[in-house]
């Protein structure tokens, strides 16, 4: 069975990526929050989407 590229999550979802353009979408829109605001938050706290979520207030 073929993959679908356009249905994309994170490929280890307990770490926010932000190197990567579909993943920085994805976890901006996760969150509700800018790319900006997520580079932010993953500079401040590291790339865990537990410290970032709990950094951002989600």
């Amino acid at each position: 069975m073929a993959d679908n590229l356009k249905d994309r999550g994170p490929q280890d979802r307990s770490r926010v990526n932000v190197n990567e353009e579909w993943e920085l979408q994805y976890w901006s829109k996760k969150f509700g929050v800018s790319a900006q605001q997520l580079k932010d938050a993953v500079k401040a706290v590291g790339p865990s989407a537990d410290a970032v979520g709990k950094h951002l207030g989600k």
